[in-house]
C-alpha cells in the first residue's frame, strides 16, 4: 500500500467503533485509485466480509449476494433473500456478536438494479430497537460513479444524514505520483504526471511496470506504452466516459472535453468550439462536473468567469492528442503521429498542467516565508487593461493569511514550461500589480513571482537576490518550499 495512510487511518477507526449498532460509510473516487484494494484489504485484515457487485439484475443480484454471505458464514446452504430488505437482514446479522466491517463494492450496480435498496438500509439504520443495538455491522458502500455516489447523501437522498464516514480516495498527489512511478527527474516527472497523473493502477497494471528510463526515453515510451493500441491504457480514457451512465450523449460530451482540452476554458469559448449557444454548453458542463470529470474554478479578478479545466490527465490528453490522430495511432502510426502532435502536447497539455502543479505547490508545499504569509488561495485570473485595450492573464494568484488579515493579495505569478524567464517578465507582472492598485485593490503585500520549466536568466536570479521576485524551479515545485 502506497502513501494511503491517511485513508486508511479512516478505514480503521471507522471499523473499529466500539458504540453498538450499525454506522454507515461511504468511500468514493474516480476508477483505478485503490479504493477497492483498501476496503478488501480492510475487510481482511479485520476479518470482515467484502462483496464487489457486478452488472445484474435485481434477481441474480440477490442470489449473489445470499451466496457470498452464507460462504462467508460458513453454511453449505446458500441464503436465498427475496427482497433487499431480507438481503440487509442477512448483511446486519454479521455484526451481531461483535462489530464486524460489511463492504458493499460498485454499490452503484447494486442500487440501479433496485433502486429501493437506499431505503432498505436507511430503514434498518434509522430503526432504534433493543434488536438494532444487538447487531453492529460497519457498513461500507463504495462505487466510482461520483454523480451518484455524491448524491447518495444528498438532501434528498434515503440515507442523509445517515454516513459517519465520507471518503473520497483522490489521485496521488504529483510529488507521490513521481516517487510511485520511480521518477526523479523533475522535468521528466512533469511530462509523465501530464499524461498518466496521480491514478496509481496506470503504473502497474495498465503498461505492466513500464517506466520512462530517463527524459531521452520518455517519446519511446509514449510509443511503446500510452500511444501502443495494444496496450490496456491506450482505451482507458474512452472507457472512463463509458462507465459513467450518466453521459448519454456521449458525442456531445467527447465534445465538450475537447474544447476543454483544447484551451478553451470558458463557457463562451466551449460553446464557440461546440457550434452552440452558451446555453447549450450549461448541462453537459455540470453533469462533467458532477461526474468529477471537469473541474471549474472561479476567476480571481472576474467572479462572473469561471474557469474549466479536464480533471483527469488522462483525458486530457486524450481530447487534445489521441483523439486528433486517432486513425494514425490506431494504425500503428505511432512515431509519426506522436511527431506531428507534439507542439499541441507541449502548449495545450502539459503547459497548462504544469500551471496547475504550480498553484497546488503554493498550496502544498509553499513555506509561509516565501510570500509573506500563508497561503490559502492560488488561482489564475484575468486583469483587464483598460488603456492598452487589452487584458492580462495571470497564472498563479495567491491570497493568503498575513497576521490576523485574510485573504491578503500576496502574489502575482506567471509560468513558462518552455521558456528560459528574464526581466521583461517581471516587469509585465510590475505592470499588473500597477493595474490592481488602480483598481483599489491592496497590493502592498504582493509580491511578483516566476515559474518556469527551463529557468531564469542570471539578471532575474540577481532580482531574486535583492527581494524583488519569488523565483520558482522545476526543483524546487518537486522538492523544495
Amino acid at each position: 500500500m502506497f502513501d494511503r495512510n491517511v485513508e486508511w487511518s479512516e478505514l480503521t477507526a471507522f471499523a473499529g467503533n466500539p458504540q453498538p449498532g450499525p454506522s454507515l460509510g461511504v468511500v468514493s473516487g474516480r476508477r483505478r485509485q485503490g479504493k477497492s484494494f483498501l476496503l478488501d484489504s480492510l475487510a481482511e485484515a479485520t476479518g470482515g466480509f467484502y462483496f464487489q457487485a457486478l452488472e445484474a439484475s435485481r434477481s441474480e443480484s440477490l442470489a449473489m449476494l445470499g451466496r457470498a454471505v452464507a460462504d462467508y458464514a460458513g453454511r453449505s446452504v446458500p441464503d436465498r433473500p427475496g427482497n433487499w430488505a431480507e438481503a440487509v437482514d442477512l448483511l446486519f446479522d454479521l455484526g451481531r456478536e461483535t462489530p464486524t466491517v460489511v463492504v458493499l463494492d460498485e454499490f452503484p450496480y447494486l442500487a440501479r438494479a433496485d433502486d429501493s435498496l437506499p431505503s432498505a438500509l436507511q430503514a434498518a439504520i434509522g430503526t432504534r430497537t433493543p434488536r438494532h443495538l444487538t447487531r453492529s455491522p460497519r457498513l461500507l458502500l463504495c462505487g466510482s460513479a461520483l454523480s451518484f455516489m455524491g448524491g447518495l447523501l444528498s438532501g434528498t437522498s434515503p440515507l442523509c444524514g445517515r454516513a459517519g464516514l465520507n471518503l473520497v480516495v483522490q489521485s496521488l498527489p504529483y510529488r507521490q505520483a513521481a516517487a510511485f512511478w520511480g521518477i526523479g527527474d523533475p522535468r521528466l516527472a512533469v511530462l509523465t504526471h501530464a499524461v498518466v497523473g496521480g491514478t496509481p493502477a496506470y503504473r502497474n497494471e495498465f503498461v505492466a511496470g513500464d517506466t520512462p528510463e530517463g527524459f531521452a526515453d520518455f517519446d519511446a515510451w509514449m510509443c511503446r506504452s500510452v500511444l501502443n493500441p495494444a496496450s490496456a491504457i491506450y482505451g482507458e480514457a474512452p472507457f472512463l466516459l463509458a462507465a459513467e451512465s450518466e453521459l448519454r450523449d456521449r458525442s456531445l460530451y467527447h465534445s465538450v472535453l475537447a474544447a476543454v482540452a483544447q484551451g478553451n476554458e470558458t463557457s463562451g469559448g466551449i460553446a464557440n468550439y461546440l457550434g452552440r449557444p452558451r446555453t447549450d454548453a450549461a448541462l453537459p458542463l455540470t453533469v462533467l462536473r458532477n461526474c468529477g470529470l471537469i473541474a471549474v474554478e472561479d476567476d480571481v479578478f472576474r467572479r462572473n468567469r469561471p474557469r474549466y479545466r479536464v480533471a483527469e490527465p488522462l483525458i486530457a490528453f486524450h481530447h487534445a492528442v489521441v483523439r486528433p490522430e486517432q486513425a494514425a495511432f490506431d494504425r500503428r502510426r505511432t512515431s509519426a503521429a506522436w511527431a506531428r502532435s507534439q507542439d499541441t502536447f507541449l502548449s495545450k497539455v502539459v503547459g497548462p498542467h504544469f500551471e496547475h502543479l504550480c498553484r497546488e505547490w503554493v498550496l502544498d508545499h509553499a513555506d509561509p516565508a516565501t510570500f509573506g504569509g500563508m497561503p490559502v488561495r492560488a488561482a489564475a485570473g484575468t486583469v483587464a487593461d483598460p488603456e492598452a485595450r487589452t487584458s492580462h492573464e495571470v497564472d498563479v494568484v495567491v491570497h493568503g493569511a498575513v497576521g490576523q488579515d485574510t485573504g491578503v493579495l500576496l502574489s502575482v505569478g506567471e509560468v513558462t514550461w518552455g521558456r528560459l524567464m528574464d526581466l521583461p517578465d517581471l516587469a509585465r507582472l510590475h505592470h499588473i500589480l500597477g493595474l490592481l492598485t488602480a483598481r483599489g485593490i491592496d497590493t502592498v503585500h504582493a509580491l511578483p513571482a516566476c515559474y518556469s520549466g527551463v529557468g531564469f536568466t542570471p539578471a532575474l536570479r540577481a532580482a531574486e537576490g535583492r527581494g524583488e521576485v519569488v523565483l520558482v524551479d522545476l526543483e524546487r515545485v518537486y522538492g523544495g518550499e
